[in-house]
């Protein structure tokens, strides 16, 4: 038995050796001259390694996320594109690992428990703050990192927009992930409110202006005939789908009370002093349940709002011939209400309960985030890997990542200005950017200098949403439109949230659902609702995210 077990280390100590002398040492290159970084703004090129001998690139292996499985991602190897461009510039090779965000948030736990890393992961979907926090000794501190002479791109963006900064430094000072701002957007950055011009017209009815037109506009479809079929029973003032009604009701249809939360799930919003409330805990949250008790007793609302599946809601939306539903909620009408868009209009913000028109604003949280290129102890050599992320601070590259490559998603004119054009497969531009690009994810920053040279389609997705402002924007001002930035949090402020935020926001939206359909009072019950809040943690969560917010606005 000795021998045997002699004979099979000497064999592990051989391939160990062998193994070990196969491997390269890294080489950090040198980091790009002024005119070099130039030079990649119009394209990045391929370069050498460190013994100037092409073709012998050192592999990266990076984790991303995407949305769903059916949007495509050969986009990430198609040759000539940007992000094999990107490759070519920073002189690596870079296998991707393409998980889909439903997939990846049931294998996120054990993947991470297992410590086989990725030497980076690309996008915030794939690392929350929490996951950070519970695995931090996994990713590198970027802080020394990040010079004027290693990343010269970044550190332009930051000089130009301090936000980028701000954002991504940890509350003790630490650079731990790479940026990101989105370009483009419109003011009014969240879903905008559609109505079904067809069913006004059909109804006899103007334009709501307030929450009591409002109400009469949605009783009506949804106790009336608007689409002239013969039966009143088949459409419906508003519809939505089991999950989280209550996080898209305040958003949305309840949010004229001022009930506009936070997109990160927290049920945390700004109340009329600008301090940080949790808003199912708020006065005007109960008065804005009331009157949605007073639409769903009046027929106003589907009757199987809380119970049915997304594709029925869709459908119902979408249905050919002609929609169903009178009011709709979603970043553009098309993307709610497909091929019966030429029924819907922006609705302008009716006058909330207080005199206020709310819209949700939430460009703080929806076009700037932090965690969108972390580099983990993986990787032997980070620097390589930041120079690469570099790249991806330039105005064109961010176009790109954003619409999809040129020539084939946005034309050069030859003029300083680009096109992004409409996808000629009669498809939305919406969907083509997702097909073709990172979109929202990844390192970005376009200096707004740059978004005259831009040109999008006026009739397609962005170009729709931009031209909505006109509309809605003039109400931005107002800061409860804006809610809750990203905020930074300490490891153990972080491991508060995580111990308190599911009990309050699942007791929340229960009670939210029986009070609504009618199953208990909210009058009798909210003294004890709010007592069960306070014995669940809601005092010390709301403290949490008031400190948060201190140390964000500086306060």
């Amino acid at each position: 038995m000795k021998k045997w077990l002699y004979l099979v280390l000497a064999f592990l100590l051989l391939a160990a050796t062998v193994t070990g002398c196969a491997q390269e040492t890294p080489v950090a290159t040198e980091a790009p001259t002024e005119s070099s970084t130039v030079a990649q703004e119009e394209t990045p090129a391929a370069t050498d390694d460190a013994e100037g001998e092409a073709g012998d690139v050192k592999t990266y292996t990076i984790l991303t996320v995407r949305n769903n499985s059916i949007r495509p991602t050969d986009f990430f190897e198609e040759e000539g594109a940007i992000m094999r461009q990107l490759e070519e510039g920073a002189g690596i090779n870079i296998e991707w690992d393409i998980r889909v965000l439903s997939d990846w948030n049931d294998q996120k736990a054990l993947f991470l428990a297992a410590g086989n890393l990725p030497d980076a992961f690309l996008g915030n979907t794939c690392i929350s703050a929490s996951d950070f926090a519970d695995n931090k000794s996994y990713f590198v501190d970027l802080t020394d990192y990040i010079t004027e002479e290693n990343m010269p791109n970044f550190w332009a963006a930051m000089e130009k927009e301090p936000t980028l900064r701000s954002m991504c430094t940890s509350r003790d000072g630490r650079i731990y992930s790479l940026p990101k701002i989105l370009p483009l957007r419109p003011e009014v950055c969240g879903d905008g409110t559609y109505i079904n011009t067809a069913f006004l017209e059909a109804l006899n009815m103007d334009m709501p202006t307030n929450i009591e037109e409002l109400s009469e506009y949605l009783i009506a479809v949804g106790t009336q005939d608007p689409d002239g079929d013969g039966d009143p029973s088949n459409t419906y003032g508003i519809t939505n789908c089991a999950g989280s009604v209550m996080g898209s009701d305040c958003r949305h249809i309840l949010s004229c009370y001022g009930t506009m939360i936070s997109r990160e799930g927290n049920y945390m919003g700004l109340n009329s002093e600008g301090v940080p409330v949790f808003v199912p805990a708020e006065e005007n949250f109960k008065e804005a349940v009331k009157w949605m008790k007073y639409l769903w007793d009046n027929g106003a609302v589907d009757p199987e709002y809380f119970t049915q599946d997304s594709s029925a809601s869709t459908s119902k939306a979408q249905r050919e011939g002609g929609s169903q539903v009178g009011l709709v909620f979603g970043w553009t009408a098309d993307g709610q209400v497909g091929l019966n868009v030429g029924d819907f209009t922006c609705l302008e913000a009716i006058e909330g309960y207080d005199g206020t028109h709310y819209v949700e604003a939430a460009s703080n949280y929806l076009d700037i985030s932090d965690r969108e290129f972390l580099i983990t102890t993986a990787c032997d050599d980070p620097l390589a890997l930041l120079r690469y992320a570099d790249q991806f601070y330039t105005d064109l590259v961010t176009l790109q990542t954003y619409y999809g490559s040129i020539p084939d998603q946005i034309q050069d004119n030859g003029d300083g200005t680009y096109t992004v054009l409409a996808p000629s497969d009669g498809s939305s531009l919406d969907a083509s950017a997702w097909s073709n690009s990172l979109r929202d994810f990844g390192p970005k920053f376009m200096d707004p200098e740059f978004y005259d040279n831009v040109i999008l389609p006026s009739d397609q997705g962005d170009g729709i949403k931009l031209a909505e402002d006109a509309i809605n924007g003039k109400y931005v001002t107002n800061d409860r439109n804006c809610g809750l930035p990203v905020l930074q949090y300490t490891d153990e402020e972080l491991e508060r949230i995580g111990a308190i935020r599911t009990d309050l926001t699942s007791y929340a939206e229960q009670m939210y659902a029986n009070w609504v359909t009618g199953v208990s009072d909210i009058d009798a019950d909210w003294e004890g609702y709010i007592q069960q809040l306070n014995a669940m943690g809601l005092e010390e969560y709301v403290q949490i995210h008031r400190d948060a917010y201190a140390a964000f606005t500086g306060a």
